[in-house]
């Protein structure tokens, strides 16, 4: 299993939305990188979930249920998304400072790549980030 980090505006798509919904596509994504990213992912991998803009901190989880298909949204066919569900939030939700403060997460694609919206986890930064959480799961 692999991990990623998606990224939504607490204004978009809060977190607690995708809660109460149980799941959703992901849809809306376009950079060619980030389209790399979500034809990789695999159902069962894990996501972290990132607030950005408003709220820049990761503060929950999610989990892929079905893999890269055409996003409905895009009207060029060159789009793709993927179904993510709910997982959990995090009891300590982890700032963007913090992150970039932490001598394992300071190296995440979400600081080298501050603009990516769809981005991989390694192991050891999943680890940290769950420590950091305070998330029993």
């Amino acid at each position: 299993m692999a991990c990623w980090l998606i990224k939504s505006e607490p204004d978009v798509y809060p977190l607690a939305q995708l809660e109460a919904e149980g799941q959703t596509a992901w849809t809306g994504v376009r950079n060619p990188t980030a389209r790399i990213n979500l034809r990789a992912m695999q159902v069962g991998d894990d996501l972290l979930y990132y607030h950005s803009n408003l709220g820049k901190a990761i503060v929950g989880m999610a989990t892929v249920v079905r893999t890269a298909y055409p996003d409905p949204t895009d009207e060029t066919g060159q789009w793709v998304c993927v179904d993510v569900a709910y997982r959990a939030t995090f009891p300590q939700p982890i700032t963007l400072t913090a992150v970039k403060a932490d001598h394992v997460l300071q190296g995440m694609e979400l600081v080298r790549q501050s603009r990516l919206s769809v981005c991989p986890v390694r192991q050891p930064e999943l680890d940290r980030v769950l420590a950091l959480s305070a998330w029993q799961g």
